[in-house]
């Protein structure tokens, strides 16, 4: 089983967060009230709410993308993923961050890393739950100064 989740783990991060998003994946691997969280964002629960948070994610930073930076990790129902990745807010204002919002195509560029842990049941993910580095992401787009 863990090697067939790595596999449905891989296909999500490389078409739901890698360089262009098939937001159609959400319908095919994602379970009906998956949920989505991260530390930098409000959790997101169902497929619905999952594709609207990308949908809007991706508009704020259209060149957003996403990568591997370590093998994956497989264990009964987990996955876990170690990534890098960024992207230039050139888009509309984006209000999604628990720290504050940006006005439109503010021009900062953000890169930073993060670990996810996904939960897969029966084929689907149930659960997706990331620690990202929050302190360089919000530094970068000049929400929080560094000290």
């Amino acid at each position: 089983m863990s090697s067939e989740n790595e596999i449905i783990a891989g296909r999500w991060f490389t078409d739901f967060w890698g360089k262009t998003c098939n937001l159609g994946i959400v319908d095919e691997l994602a379970a009906p009230d998956m949920l989505l969280q991260y530390s930098l964002h409000e959790p997101r629960r169902g497929r619905e709410d999952v594709k609207a948070f990308m949908t809007g994610f991706r508009e704020a930073f259209p060149d957003l993308n996403f990568w591997g930076a370590a093998d994956l990790i497989a264990e009964g129902d987990y996955v876990v993923g170690r990534w890098e990745g960024g992207g230039t807010h050139t888009g509309p204002a984006f209000s999604d961050f628990l720290r504050g919002s940006l006005p439109a195509a503010t021009g900062r560029k953000r890169r930073f890393t993060g670990t996810t842990v996904l939960k897969i049941v029966d084929g689907k993910i149930v659960e997706e739950v990331g620690l990202d580095d929050g302190v360089t992401a919000l530094t970068q787009l000049g929400l929080i100064r560094a000290v």
